[in-house]
């Protein structure tokens, strides 16, 4: 009897289903390792930011402290109808499991993030059957520097990107599965619940384009629209719950100024020209950015592929919409990502050869485009420069230079010269070497205390609010401080508004129990009469009117002329 030939299934590229699963929860887990430890790891060592982690913050802690206003959010007392509370209630959480910390204000958003590098690996296996474009683009994703920093802060921009490419990926899994449908629509909802329908609306459009030029049968289904209706269910509630509790106000506060104005006007003098995004996507994007010309040139050349209808559609109607919106904010550009990591592995595995099990590459592979290695021997040499820099700061003992930050940056150029090496020596390894060294620079950097930069460009904050808790119990202060800074209100405890000298002085004659917050120069400016100097604390003064003043030892120490009399 003759023996049935053995048919080699690993050699010919194909596995068992099941054993291809195996893979693929293997490869997930492993990404979802590596994204908690990179996104997790030392939330708490830097403060707070302005703007947008300061309010969530406080907003967050408005919930914590009154459950019940979970729906109804407020800010210092006041309704807060800037966004949706998803995002803020999952932090009230975090706070009543781990104490109202820096660390538990980042840590919903980090999580979500985390999450959404697998889901960029499933978005590829559902486009690609090589495995190897979806590991190189979520390995991309994970490390690319806008990603891994908004992605830590207490903000909503890494929420959006775990539920944007959940959306995607259910809408993948829906044109073989109608009850992705259900996710699809869950996933809809909860943009909205985070940044509201403009962004939803946005988002969800990119999606119907994608499937009406790849699927449109999947448009023409009950199932589709029924999932999509029945997982948005929440999100249309919470909105009908604010008209009726709010009324036009509600309208006019979250849906026309904090959403629709932002399209055609600069909300808080916050506009750009409209190539604002491709400057941020040039100063932040590379490495990876290397990647995205040579994977776009591809998309387009198979563009009647699936891979590249939604890619194409993803890139170019978000690009064109936040580029022409008044409004712009470096977070804004954070959903377009993940299709620019999927164009990075699709250029990367072009040039990945994988003749044998550990990919070494062909006897005669073809060389890698010179302009790759002219810009990975630029990021060499700056990289070494900055290095050497930020050494000779450290060892000046500059407080704004750490260890890890000079370790990072030492790390990132040693991997910038082995990439320009073994792409020299025609070697696919460059990928491996580049993968394992951003993600070593990357996890360096954000133990370093300068990951948040911004903090450093205004007064230490926590001093001044120390200061302010310490010293009075006034309700509200104003400063003469040129703008709010909200990250002060969350660690005072209480609004601290920013006020014109002639306000200051309105605000000390004409209402009881004033308390200011000045600097040497409003100080000098003002001379309030009968103020007690309550306290000073990073070049700002603490003044109250109490009965007996004692700003005398102020004035003496700034050496003001006083008025002959």
């Amino acid at each position: 009897m003759t023996r049935r030939p053995h048919f080699r299934w690993r050699i010919q590229g194909f596995t068992p289903h099941a054993t291809e699963r195996q893979i693929d929860r293997m490869w997930e887990v492993v990404l979802l390792g590596a994204a908690v430890l990179l996104f997790g790891i030392h939330l708490g060592d830097v403060p707070l930011r302005d703007w947008d982690e300061g309010t969530v913050a406080q907003v967050a802690r408005e919930i914590w402290r009154d459950p019940q206003s979970w729906l109804h959010p407020t800010l210092h007392g006041m309704p807060y109808t800037n966004k949706p509370p998803l995002v803020h209630g999952l932090i009230a959480l975090a706070y009543q499991f781990g104490g109202v910390t820096e660390s538990m204000a980042r840590l919903p958003g980090a999580l979500l993030t985390a999450l959404s590098v697998p889901l960029v690996y499933g978005i590829g296996r559902e486009l690609w059957h090589r495995r190897s474009i979806s590991i190189f683009a979520a390995f991309v994703y994970l490390t690319w520097l806008p990603v891994v920093r908004h992605g830590r802060l207490a903000m909503l921009d890494g929420a959006v990107l775990c539920f944007w490419t959940l959306l995607v990926w259910c809408s993948l899994r829906s044109r073989r599965d109608l009850r992705y449908t259900l996710g699809l629509g869950v996933a809809f909802g909860l943009i909205c619940l985070t940044k509201g329908v403009l962004l939803g609306g946005l988002l969800g459009s990119i999606v119907i384009g994608f499937l009406l030029w790849d699927t449109p049968r999947l448009l023409q289904s009950a199932w589709f629209w029924g999932g999509l209706m029945l997982g948005s269910f929440p999100a249309v509630g919470w909105y009908a719950a604010q008209f009726q509790h709010y009324g036009l106000a509600f309208w006019n506060g979250n849906l026309l100024s904090q959403s629709a104005e932002r399209v055609w006007s600069s909300v808080e003098n916050h506009g750009g020209p409209p190539w604002y995004y491709l400057l941020e996507l040039l100063k932040y994007g590379f490495p990876g950015l290397v990647f995205v010309p040579e994977g776009f040139r591809t998309a387009w050349l198979e563009r009647n592929l699936s891979w590249a209808k939604l890619l194409l559609v993803w890139g170019s109607v978000y690009f064109a919409a936040i580029s022409v919106m008044g409004t712009k904010l470096p977070w804004y550009v954070l959903p377009l990502y993940p299709a620019l990591a999927l164009l990075c592995g699709v250029s990367i595995d072009g040039f990945w050869r994988d003749s044998t099990f550990w990919g070494m590459p062909d006897t005669s592979p073809k060389p890698y485009p010179k302009v790759w290695l002219g810009i990975f021997g630029v990021l060499a040499l700056v990289g070494w420069g900055a290095s050497l820099v930020l050494a000779r700061q450290y060892f000046l003992k500059m407080p704004t230079v750490d260890a890890n930050l000079v370790l990072a940056l030492l790390t990132l150029a040693l991997t910038m010269t082995l990439v320009v090496f073994l792409m020299l020596q025609r070697d696919a390894q460059m990928v491996v070497v580049l993968v394992w060294g951003s993600y070593l620079s990357m996890l360096l950097f954000v133990t370093s205390s300068q990951w948040v930069w911004e903090v450093n460009e205004d007064y230490a904050v926590k001093p001044v609010a120390a200061m302010i808790r310490e010293a009075t119990d006034a309700p509200v202060l104003h400063t003469s401080h040129p703008y709010d800074r909200p990250s002060l209100n969350f660690y005072a405890d209480r609004p601290v508004y920013s006020t014109s000298l002639q306000g200051l002085r309105s605000q000390w004659n004409e209402t009881s129990n004033p308390c200011l917050l000045l600097d040497r120069l409003a100080l000098k400016a003002l001379l309030l009469s009968k103020a007690d100097a309550l306290d000073r604390a990073e070049g700002w003064y603490l003044l109250c009117r109490h009965e007996h003043p004692n700003l005398d030892r102020f004035v003496e120490h700034l050496e003001i002329d006083r008025p002959k009399i």
